[in-house]
C-alpha cells in the first residue's frame, strides 16, 4: 500500500497546481462515508467548469452530492465509484461542507447545484459556452427553464433540450438522444433527472457524447423553472433547507429527512470511530488511491 501511495504522490507533485487553469490539475478531496468529496469554493468550481467546457479533448462528468446522495452511495459500490471517478463531486449540502471545513480543515464553500448552474450560465457567456438541458418532469418545465435562464442571462446559448420519459429509453430513443446532443454543438449537458438515476446516466452516456462535460444537478431544473420554491437564503446557510423542503413536500420527502438525517449522523459517528473505509475527513490529492479493504 505504501509503494502505491508514493507513486500517487509523485504524479500529483508533477501536475500543475491550479485546477482552474489546467485540466490535469485537481482540487483536494476528503473522505466522507464511501465517497471522496471535492474541497473547493463555488467560484473556483465555476471557473474550472467554464475552463473545461471549452476543451474539446476533455470528456468528464461532475456530480453534485447532498446528504441524501451520500446515503444512497453508502454500500452501493457502483454509485460511490461514479462519484469518485468524477472530475469533481461537489458538496451541495452544508453538513458536508462543515465536515470539510472542521474535520478535513479545507478552505471550501457550499457548491449548491442550482447556484453552480446559474453561475456557469452567467460566466460562460463570455467564453461562448453552449448548453444542452436533459431532464425536467415534462416539456412545460423545460420551456419555463429555458425562458427563465435566457431572460436572466441575455446571450446565453441553450442549443438543445430533451425531456426523457419516466421509464428506460428504448435503443432507438437512446440513439436519437445521442444524435441530438452530439449534433447540437453543446459544451455542457446539464442533467436533472434525480439521484441516483442522473449519476448512472452521466457515466453510462459519457463515452457516446461529444460535449466536454456532463453535470448532474438534480432539482436545479425545477427550482429555476419556478415549479418548486427554494428555501430562503438564511435557511440554506444554516443547514435548515431540509426542514423547508420537508414542510413544502412532506409526503414525498418525509422518509428522506425524518429517517435519513439520523441515519447520516449515525454513519458519520461510526466512521469517526472505526475509520472505515477511510478516516473521516482524510484528505487526498485529487484522484483517489485504491479503496482500503474492510
Amino acid at each position: 500500500m505504501k509503494s502505491g501511495h508514493s507513486v500517487q504522490t509523485e504524479v500529483f507533485a508533477s501536475a500543475p497546481s491550479d485546477p482552474t487553469e489546467n485540466p490535469e490539475a485537481s482540487f483536494p478531496r476528503f473522505s466522507l462515508l464511501d465517497v471522496r468529496l471535492t474541497a473547493t469554493r463555488i467560484e473556483q468550481a465555476v471557473r474550472r467548469i467554464v475552463m473545461l467546457s471549452k476543451r474539446p479533448e476533455v470528456r468528464r462528468h461532475i456530480c453534485v452530492f447532498a446528504v441524501d446522495s451520500l446515503l444512497r452511495a453508502h454500500g452501493n459500490p457502483r454509485l460511490s465509484a461514479i462519484a469518485n471517478a468524477s472530475d469533481m463531486t461537489l458538496c451541495d449540502g452544508m453538513p458536508l461542507v462543515l465536515v470539510g471545513r472542521r474535520i478535513a480543515k479545507q478552505d471550501m464553500s457550499r457548491c449548491y447545484g442550482p447556484d453552480v448552474m446559474l453561475h456557469v450560465c452567467d460566466e460562460g457567456r463570455a467564453a461562448g459556452v453552449k448548453h444542452f438541458l436533459y431532464g425536467g418532469s415534462n416539456q412545460e418545465v423545460l420551456e419555463k427553464l429555458k425562458a427563465n435562464l435566457t431572460a436572466k442571462f441575455p446571450g446565453l446559448e441553450i442549443v438543445g433540450d430533451y425531456c426523457p420519459p419516466f421509464r428506460p429509453l428504448t435503443e432507438e430513443e437512446q440513439s436519437d438522444v445521442v444524435s441530438r446532443i452530439n449534433a447540437s454543438g453543446a459544451d455542457i449537458v446539464w442533467v436533472g433527472i434525480g439521484t441516483p438515476k442522473q449519476d448512472y446516466w452521466v457515466t453510462d452516456m459519457r463515452a457516446a457524447l461529444k460535449p466536454s462535460l456532463l453535470i448532474a444537478v438534480g432539482a436545479a431544473f425545477n427550482f429555476h423553472a419556478g415549479t418548486v420554491k427554494q428555501a430562503p437564503q438564511w435557511m440554506r446557510r444554516n443547514c435548515l433547507e431540509w426542514l423547508y423542503r420537508l414542510l413544502v413536500e412532506p409526503r414525498r420527502l418525509w422518509r428522506r429527512y425524518i429517517l435519513g438525517n439520523p441515519h447520516f449522523l449515525f454513519l458519520l459517528l461510526r466512521q469517526a470511530l472505526t475509520r472505515k473505509p477511510f478516516r473521516l475527513g482524510e484528505v487526498f490529492d485529487g484522484k483517489m488511491p485504491p479503496t482500503k479493504q474492510a
